[in-house]
């Protein structure tokens, strides 16, 4: 509010040419990018831009470049920690790129649930991102129509896809090696191994890279318990495999079941890492701080998101810059839920 009480209108792009002493046009011409601005110029009008904190109206830049700037992000979940992060990451980069997010929850794996949430989210214009770590994003991502421009976050895949496939993913084939080997170098005979649902129904990448370390360390292979997302689920798988005494160390497929399994452990008396020893898979926040902090995998979901969203808007700005994929690598971060067997193990 001004000296005279009245509310001060915000500063238009008019106001900025006329600050910076070049037509609105250039002003245009910078803030969209265009390589025929001098450097100069430029420089002296993101200091008026700045100085007059002009923002620019995604309603008026959608109806000059006659592009919708808005991304429809399809899950089936917002709540779970990689889920989302990568909606975190989305957010992050889009609104920095002035374009809109919306969120489209695919309520079911029904093909005419899903088709319908995929045509909302083709009827708001603008890209599509699908989070496809479930049956219902996996069918999501292949009803979208080849014509519009989407972007999917998928498990590692079987093989690198083609160029046409726009997919990014972590390497969960290689975190899950990386956990299962550490246990194994600490002296385990075998690992166990309680899983997370896969999007499909193949054998899932992070199960694959725990047979891998086994087979190449010549460990036996322990039937893996399925588990579901949550807590819940780590706790039921954890009850079953705590009354086996040679049981000596889990690899769990999220942080979240290592939670329950740890909880099992303690409702049943064994101790952790001194007699069992607990890996998870993600790093998500509360690993830190559980009483033993947890060894886990730090993958970088909010990476991944950001990576998505430069893909896809890549394809909207038609830059030439677009690869067909990235891959976000895994970190192995040792806490105090591991350590070697205990004596007669």
């Amino acid at each position: 509010m001004n000296v005279t009480g009245h509310t001060r209108r915000p500063a238009s792009i008019r106001d900025v040419a006329t600050a910076a002493g070049v037509s609105y046009q250039t002003v245009s011409r910078v803030i969209n990018g265009h390589p025929s601005v001098r450097q100069a110029t430029r420089e002296r009008v993101l200091a008026a831009i700045e100085e007059l904190g002009f923002r620019r109206n995604a309603t008026a830049l959608a109806l000059a470049s006659g592009r919708t700037r808005t991304v429809t992000v399809l899950t089936a979940n917002t709540t779970h920690y990689g889920y989302a992060s990568i909606l975190q990451g989305i957010e992050e980069s889009a609104r920095a790129a002035s374009y809109a997010v919306g969120i489209g929850v695919l309520e079911s794996a029904d093909d005419a649930a899903v088709a319908a949430e995929v045509q909302r989210a083709a009827d708001s214009g603008g890209g599509i991102v699908v989070i496809a770590y479930d049956p219902a994003g996996v069918r999501a991502l292949e009803a979208v129509p080849a014509t519009l421009p989407v972007v999917g976050v998928v498990e590692t895949p079987a093989s690198p896809p083609g160029g046409d496939r726009p997919w990014v993913w972590t390497d969960d084939r290689e975190a899950a090696y990386q956990a299962t080997r550490h246990l194994l170098r600490l002296g385990h005979a075998t690992v166990h191994y309680v899983a997370i649902p896969s999007s499909t129904r193949r054998t899932s990448a992070r199960t694959s890279g725990w047979r891998q370390a086994l087979k190449e360390a010549g460990a036996p292979e322990p039937r893996p318990v399925q588990g579901s997302w949550g807590p819940a689920g780590g706790h039921a798988a954890g009850l079953k495999l705590a009354g086996d005494p040679a049981v000596t160390a889990i690899l769990c497929g999220n942080d979240d079941l290592a939670l329950g399994v740890l909880r099992a452990l303690h409702e049943t008396g064994r101790s952790v890492p001194g007699e069992v020893s607990v890996a998870g898979f993600d790093d998500a926040p509360h690993s830190a701080f559980l009483t033993p902090s947890l060894t886990t995998v730090r993958l970088d979901f909010t990476g991944l998101g950001r990576a998505a969203f430069a893909l896809l808007h890549g394809v909207l700005e038609e830059s030439a810059q677009v690869a067909p994929h990235r891959v976000s690598v895994p970190e192995l971060v040792v806490r105090e839920s591991s350590g070697p067997p205990s004596a007669g193990h």
